[in-house]
């Protein structure tokens, strides 16, 4: 449930940045971006890829939950508080999920930015919708190497992010534990 609600109100905001960052964009601010997107494609512009977003976002999340925990029965089987097990425990998770994931994240990416050059180049007029398409089209453009644009850079991304995300929520639990149990001891 909270994976359907983050990623409806993350949505619109990832069409903005990605369109936003695409070379040549037309967009000089974010508010601009909002108001032209949804004047000339309408609201369901900033929701063509929630689809997508969620196809990726579910199994991004189960790859990284059971890379972690398998990194942990690996490097810190007793399950002790060791904050460097949970940073790499959590930088390899991170990185698993991510490189597993990439081929749902390039199509979502193209959904987002509908970019023009690209879409011109296979025959594609107006605007791509749906996975399936998306999917065709990044294989028409770049066959399978084409899912993988951008891997090192995803992987790059994601390994910090989950290696602290892993780190914090590892310490808070073990402090939390651990005062927990000194208010209970009896002295």
């Amino acid at each position: 449930m909270a994976t359907l609600l983050h990623d409806a109100v993350m949505n619109p905001a990832e069409v903005v940045k990605q369109r936003m960052q695409m070379y040549h964009s037309p967009y000089k601010t974010v508010l601009e971006c909002i108001r032209t997107v949804h004047r000339t494609e309408g609201l369901g512009a900033f929701y063509r890829s929630y689809t997508t977003q969620l196809t990726m976002n579910v199994p991004f999340q189960a790859i990284h939950f059971i890379t972690y925990e398998f990194m942990q029965e690996q490097i810190n089987p007793r399950r002790e508080y060791n904050p460097r097990s949970h940073i790499l425990s959590g930088a390899i998770a991170g990185a698993v999920a991510a490189a597993a994931t990439t081929p749902l994240d390039v199509c979502k990416t193209l959904l987002n930015t509908q970019e023009n050059m690209a879409l011109s180049s296979v025959n594609i007029s107006g605007h791509l919708s749906g996975m399936a398409n998306a999917f065709r089209t990044v294989y028409q453009l770049g066959g399978i190497p084409g899912y993988f644009r951008g891997v090192q850079a995803r992987v790059i991304y994601q390994m910090p992010s989950t290696a602290i995300a892993w780190s914090v929520y590892e310490f808070f639990k073990y402090f939390l534990t651990k005062h927990k149990l000194e208010k209970r001891a009896p002295y």
